[in-house]
């Protein structure tokens, strides 16, 4: 957890302040010192929760977030979700250093159902351990794919059912981002089951990422000192001896070799065919005849 971040908390807190907080891909929404509402890029927003959920529809949620939330404010399970998507959002707005930018702002619509204390929410994320640890740090939320396990070493794997939801929607393409908002549940449950099913051999582990090439170092030319310098003339017929230069040769193709044909020896067809001898057909038709 990123200590400048649960610092300028706990300041927005004991000032009373309302406002917006931005903190790298997300924002904190203050209301009096208290948190409204919270959001990240790499996380399931409040819009995608609640359609799931079945608390209101796509139309519903706009009206509302356009300046009609009334409708949206009186179901009771709105309160619950919203808190759901700030702790969710917390969690990985905490968990790196990030700019931090705070401006005075109009309370947020949800500040009527929604108000979490800072100091309880940095506790809440830091209860839910370390960001970095395991086989599936948070950096790779968004990056790399959940990738199916092609064989199973166990003869028995007993599953959750958000395990069996996360398990089912791995298509070797999405990223543990791109399953929650594909069903509409918090992305630090989407980690946990992933990181769960790693464990259990039924998700590979994603590869670690490689460092980039390092490049080559360029060669740097010093002047020689002032007590050295040469005319230019002697410069040009003598050669350096720090500096060689490559001198390259350019040769004419070598003819390709020719191929080799071996003259066949010419036979002269001969002039007439020799007479075929009278007393060998006369035995052939003997032998002929006693066949028959």
């Amino acid at each position: 957890m990123n200590a400048e971040v649960a610092s300028e908390l706990r300041r927005l807190e004991d000032e009373g302040s309302t406002g917006v907080l931005r903190a790298g891909d997300g924002a904190f929404h203050f209301t009096e010192g208290a948190i409204a509402c919270a959001d990240c890029h790499r996380t399931t927003g409040l819009d995608r929760l609640v359609v799931e959920a079945g608390v209101a529809t796509a139309e519903q949620w706009q009206l509302a977030a356009g300046g009609d939330p009334s409708p949206l404010l009186a179901c009771p399970q709105l309160e619950t979700l919203a808190a759901i998507a700030v702790f969710d959002a917390a969690y990985f707005l905490l968990s790196a250093p990030e700019v931090l930018e705070f401006r005075p702002a109009p309370a947020h619509w949800l500040a009527s159902v929604c108000r979490i204390a800072p100091r309880a929410l940095v506790q809440e994320c830091a209860r839910r351990g370390d960001p970095q640890a395991g086989p599936w740090p948070i950096t790779l939320i968004d990056r790399a794919p959940v990738i199916p396990a092609r064989r199973i070493r166990r003869q028995r794997v007993v599953l959750t059912g958000g395990q069996a939801e996360v398990l089912a929607a791995a298509d070797a393409q999405r990223s543990i981002t791109g399953i929650a908002r594909e069903l509409g549940r918090t992305t630090f449950g989407c980690l946990t089951a992933v990181r769960e099913l790693t464990a259990a051999g039924l998700i590979e582990a994603p590869a670690a990422p490689q460092a980039p090439p390092e490049r080559p170092a360029l060669l740097q030319l010093q002047p020689p000192p002032q007590g050295q310098l040469q005319p230019p003339a002697a410069a040009q017929s003598q050669p350096s001896s720090e500096v060689q230069t490559e001198r390259r040769v350019v040769l004419p193709p070598a003819p390709l070799p020719r191929r080799r044909v071996r003259s066949a020896a010419m036979t002269s067809a001969p002039d007439r065919w020799k007479p075929i001898d009278r007393e060998v057909l006369v035995r052939v038709r003997t032998a002929l005849e006693e066949l028959a």
